[in-house]
């Protein structure tokens, strides 16, 4: 084994508690097992590669979950969001507040080993696990929803001063998207927009931008410089339909600077919903909750 620094959160392969950012761990060279230091001597001797006994992969791309017909969206996806909107847009702190973090991995476990058929989430009695999963979903795929290849052109585009400038780029990149990541994000932001403006969830476009940045954007590569990850920490931001600065043209005075993931998907908020129900289309409304 060889002790190295966790840059995205990922389970223990023995106690399967998170591996949270920044803390150490050890990986096995030869089958790549991911274990906390403490649960080293607990590691399973003679080494062998973790058997794959689900209908889903683990890991993989979005593609990998996606159903075979459009909209592109993993059932999970829809499963999760189609639970929260109808019993969670109440509850204060969504996406925010933690769901306890054994049932979170339980019920994931659940749902990637059932693949189509996934059993009922309205079991789970804390709406907040069900956000866990949704996000520990998201967190768990090979690369974030806007794709590594294409990360340094979503953040060129959330970075144009000019508001009009700013959306078309934005517009442009999106359609470069594989179309299961596309057509996910069109579904999420979607959802997103109906959670911000309850007002009893208290998640407005920035609260939510700074909890799915990291998750939807990330950084640009599966393993980040330690550079690369500075440049992403926070800082003044430029999001529009917040208060304007004279000193920063076309940025705005709020008190608690995003970190460029965040920005972009404050920018991509910020996008017409007429944008993204364009890709989930019109005919599988039904795949869009109410």
């Amino acid at each position: 084994c060889s002790p190295l620094q966790v840059i995205r959160p990922e389970p223990c392969g023995v106690c399967g508690s998170r591996i949270r950012f920044g803390k150490t761990a050890v990986k096995c060279r030869q089958c790549q097992l991911l274990l906390h230091p403490k649960c080293r001597e607990q590691c399973p001797s003679p080494c062998a590669p973790r058997p794959h006994h689900h209908a889903w992969p683990r890991e993989g791309v979005l593609a990998d979950f996606a159903p075979p017909t459009p909209p592109l969206v993993p059932t999970l996806v829809v499963q999760c969001v189609t639970e929260v909107e109808t019993r969670g847009l109440t509850e204060t702190g969504l996406y925010r507040v933690p769901g306890a973090e054994q049932l979170v991995r339980e019920w994931k476990r659940r749902l990637l080993r059932a693949g189509g058929a996934l059993p009922a989430l309205s079991s789970v009695a804390d709406i907040h696990v069900v956000c866990g999963v949704l996000k520990d979903f998201l967190r768990g795929l090979k690369e974030p929803l806007v794709t590594f290849s294409l990360h340094p052109a979503f953040l060129r585009a959330a970075d144009i001063p000019d508001d009009a400038a700013c959306g078309t780029a934005l517009r442009h990149v999106v359609s470069k998207l594989p179309p299961a990541n596309r057509d996910t994000l069109a579904f999420l932001m979607l959802h997103l927009l109906r959670v911000s403006r309850s007002p009893d969830c208290k998640m407005d476009v920035l609260n939510l931008s700074r909890v799915f940045g990291p998750t939807l954007v990330g950084h640009g590569s599966a393993n980040p410089t330690p550079l690369a990850i500075m440049e992403d920490t926070p800082r003044q931001c430029k999001v529009r339909g917040f208060p304007r600065c004279g000193v920063y043209p076309g940025r705005c005075r709020h008190p608690h600077p995003l970190s460029l993931p965040a920005q972009v998907v404050a920018q991509l908020l910020s996008l017409p919903p007429d944008f993204w129900r364009g890709f989930v289309g019109t005919e599988q409304e039904n795949l869009v909750p109410t």
